[in-house]
């Protein structure tokens, strides 16, 4: 554990709670291999939710050399569009940003697929889903 991540007695805690999920694919399900390509950001205290992606085209190809790469592609798109509002992101546009976290990360039977949830603190949201992409993801 780094200096960042530690919180003494008595000073003040400027870092607002965060929320994360991985954004993994599974080309072949029978299988169970998976790859990172995202991560999703919902921080409540900011009302922020975000999400950032990198498909790493080679290792889905050696997965499944006949996946659908322009699908996965679309559906990562689509999962960017629904965090950053306004029209791209469809009936979810009115929906505050917790509730369009908690849609995107509800378990389904697709090759796009949320991981578990995990938590941080951060002052910065939107640094903090680059860093994580950044981590964890490329």
């Amino acid at each position: 554990m780094n200096e960042r991540h530690i919180i003494r007695a008595g000073e003040a805690n400027e870092r607002d709670v965060y929320e994360y999920a991985l954004l993994r694919i599974v080309p072949r399900v029978e299988r169970g291999e998976r790859i990172n390509a995202g991560v999703l950001v919902y921080c409540r205290a900011q009302g922020y939710v975000g999400a950032r992606t990198h498909l790493d085209e080679a290792r889905l190809l050696a997965l499944d050399p006949a996946a659908d790469v322009a699908g996965v592609r679309a559906a990562l798109r689509a999962v960017e569009d629904l965090c950053g509002g306004g029209e791209a992101a469809g009936q979810a546009a009115p929906d505050d940003a917790g509730r369009r976290f908690r849609w995107l990360i509800a378990p389904r039977s697709t090759v796009v697929r949320p991981g578990p949830v995990h938590t941080g603190l951060t002052t910065d949201p939107a640094a903090e889903t680059d860093r994580l992409l950044d981590l964890l993801v490329r």
